[in-house]
């Protein structure tokens, strides 16, 4: 067998070959010289199976090079490419302690896009948007005015868990702003409905309070997208007085959707607020 093959197989099964520091020639001269290492009987083994640890190692780090973004911008991405990037991402601590990412859901050529602010417990367990008590509440506040929570597309500002359901630090908000203006873009929404005040001041880079935010029609930055600021679903379960003036933001959100694109301010007729 050749040398080189046989040192190969022994060094892929663990084996611990001892080789001369000095040449064969010197050893030679020496009074008690080392046993000839061909005279070592060689293992049993075939090249397939001896190689079959090296080749699976291959293929796996083959996998982790695929599934890292070739293109570490987000603004050239589809959405296949966009979602596999945040699943990997780790561009801040935050993909430390989370259990998933939570990338985005619903429609993706919905005409309504809503935006919070971050993953809770409940959506780094399931990898979905708003799917505790506060997404059930979001999902009955949809129903009052006739969308089905399949028909919008709901997202947040970070795609990962704070610890501790913390607000976002600003420097968490930066890495993942890139995923979300892509979301905006890809979907190109008539409306976004933004809710809670994080979500709001981040978007709209003010530090307006959100009672002075909500109840008008904004735009968002150069887009120039509407955009309507409300309570977020888990403050409402704090303070449900609060939930009249959320209807009040649903209520001109579904106008506005029912309206032709030329006449935004027309009114239609609506079902009962959110109880």
């Amino acid at each position: 067998m050749e040398e080189r093959r046989r040192l190969g197989y022994l060094d892929a099964l663990g084996v611990e070959v001892w080789i001369p520091r000095a040449p064969a020639s010197k050893m030679a001269t020496e009074t008690h010289p080392a046993p000839p290492l061909a005279e070592a009987p060689a293992p049993s083994v075939s090249p397939r199976a001896a190689a079959g640890p090296i080749k699976e190692t291959l293929v796996r780090l083959d996998d982790t090079r695929r599934s890292l973004p070739t293109d570490p911008d987000p603004s050239r991405m589809d959405w296949d490419a966009l979602a596999q990037a945040v699943a990997v991402c780790r561009a801040c601590p935050l993909h430390e302690s989370r259990t998933q990412s939570v990338f985005g859901v619903g429609n993706r050529a919905a005409e309504l896009m809503i935006i919070g602010e971050a993953p809770g417990a409940d959506e780094d367990r399931l990898g979905e948007p708003f799917v505790g008590r506060a997404g059930q509440l979001l999902n009955r506040m949809l129903a009052a005015i006739g969308l089905p929570r399949e028909q919008v597309y709901i997202a947040n500002l970070l795609k990962c868990r704070p610890p501790g359901n913390r607000d976002p630090r600003p420097e968490e908000v930066r890495q993942c702003e890139g995923y979300l203006v892509r979301q905006i873009e890809l979907i190109g929404p008539r409306l976004i409905l933004c809710v809670g005040r994080i979500a709001a001041q981040h978007l709209l880079r003010t530090e307006t309070s959100l009672g002075r935010l909500r109840g008008r029609w904004l735009e968002l930055g150069e887009t120039g997208i509407p955009l309507r600021v409300t309570y977020h679903p888990a403050y409402l379960l704090r303070s449900p007085d609060q939930k009249a003036k959320a209807w009040e933001d649903l209520v001109a959100v579904a106008q506005r959707l029912r309206a032709p694109a030329r006449d935004p301010d027309q009114r239609a007729p609506l079902s009962s607020p959110v109880k």
